[in-house]
């Protein structure tokens, strides 16, 4: 038998207790800022048909796909993405609910793809979709949850802007150039990598299209910034306080060719605008995908790029690390001081823990001095001590270095006592 050592496949990732904190801290925030913009939170399968995936972006995505033949003969894919899912369960319900729909999701998706910084095989995502509303009012409440859930994050104004524009705008530059409109597809994809190519390859691609750079400069500067549907998205949100996060990118078109409408995309200022999120509205993917017409728009958050940026940015950072000094710490601690009262102890930690609070002990017989180091390392704020004196407890706040002599019988309101009176970090607003 080989005695080669087991790695994890590239690009699929380990969550050790310090990164699945992390982890764990961005789903938080998420479910928090959808919580108090209405939405709920649903879940679709992981495995799906791979047609599935081919109905909504085309046969080239099977090569981004990790998929396989199953047992039952079935043609199926790890989901890349969770819209393909959503779009097929609200068009088979939509009649029994309530418009708007407004539902959440976190969870796990694949894409076979190079690896790079922020961006991995395996990778959690949050998706957030608004259905069954048509009306702007969809996409301006979707782009201000997804600015609180930057705010929620720690990210202020300057750190990260959203850059919007609407699809719309550009058959009607088409037809001013006189080019023909079944070439739209193709123009946006030209569009959308105009930041990223270069500019000679730009403009031969616009040329063999008919129009130029120049013209495309002189729209997005002129006509194209004052599209009506632009201006109402802009100042529904200069109403709520959010103005200054957003600015009109009419080169902003996202390259799937599924949306049809406003769509956006979130940018790291201060790390060469890279993007950490976007979305947009995508009016006909339920009828493509369930038969069902549902106006529908959305956006999506990937865990790894939105980490790093927490990372790199020192205020958000800090407010990660508060949040940390009470994830995973315990709160009392149940020190055995004579041997002959492991079963009281046992007792105790038990009506602790039931209680909701957070305990632990020792497993085997230890010096108290070791114990309270422990409990110390583990972050608890109390140590009860049971020894031969017991039912007398020795209740010890290790944080202001007090102690007290309470009766077992309540140490449960004592601890929780000694803990109200304990100074906590801020709590996230």
């Amino acid at each position: 038998m080989s005695t080669t050592s087991l790695q994890a496949l590239p690009g699929f990732r380990e969550f050790y207790p310090e990164s699945c904190a992390l982890r764990n801290y961005l789903f938080a925030q998420w479910r928090e800022v959808a919580r108090r913009y209405g939405f709920v939170e649903y879940e679709g399968p992981v495995l799906e048909p791979t047609e599935l995936y081919r109905r909504k972006s085309g046969e080239e995505i099977v090569k981004q796909l990790f998929h396989f033949v199953d047992a039952g003969g079935r043609e199926v894919a790890l989901r890349p993405e969770t819209t393909p899912s959503l779009a097929r369960m609200a068009a088979a319900k939509h009649k029994e609910l309530r418009k708007p729909i407004k539902w959440y999701q976190i969870g796990a998706c694949f894409r076979y793809e190079r690896q790079q910084k922020g961006r991995g095989r395996e990778f959690y995502q949050f998706n957030c979709d608004i259905l069954g509303e048509a009306s702007g009012a969809a996409d301006a409440d979707l782009i201000a949850l997804a600015i609180g859930v930057m705010r929620r994050l720690g990210l202020r104004e300057g750190d990260f802007v959203v850059r919007v524009s609407d699809r719309n705008v550009w058959p009607d530059f088409l037809q001013r150039e006189g080019v023909a409109g079944e070439h739209l597809s193709a123009f946006l994809q030209v569009i959308d990598k105009m930041e990223r190519e270069k500019p000679e390859l730009t403009e031969a691609r616009l040329g063999e299209l008919g129009t130029s750079r120049a013209a495309v400069d002189a729209f997005i500067a002129g006509e194209g910034a004052d599209w009506a549907p632009l201006q109402a998205l802009r100042a529904d949100l200069a109403a709520r306080g959010l103005g200054g996060f957003v600015a009109v990118d009419l080169g902003i078109v996202r390259g799937l060719a599924y949306y049809t409408g406003v769509v956006f995309e979130i940018f790291d200022i201060s790390r060469g605008l890279r993007a950490v999120a976007g979305g947009g509205r995508y009016d006909q993917l339920c009828k493509l995908i369930g038969g069902s017409d549902l106006a529908a728009c959305g956006f999506a958050m990937g865990d790894m790029v939105i980490g790093e940026f927490v990372k790199e940015t020192p205020h958000a950072w800090s407010q990660y690390q508060e949040w940390l000094a009470t994830y995973g710490k315990i709160e009392a601690y149940v020190v055995v001081a004579d041997e002959a009262r492991r079963p009281e102890a046992l007792a105790m930690v038990e009506d602790l823990r039931s209680a909701g609070l957070a305990t632990d002990y020792a497993y085997v017989p230890t010096k108290v001095g070791r114990q309270v180091q422990a409990a110390e390392a583990l972050g608890a704020r109390a140590a009860l001590t049971i020894g031969s004196e017991f039912p007398e407890v020795r209740l010890k706040d290790l944080g202001a270095r007090q102690e007290e002599v309470i009766e077992a019988a309540g140490a449960v309101a004592a601890v929780r006592a000694l803990l109200d009176r304990a100074a906590g970090p801020p709590r996230l607003a």
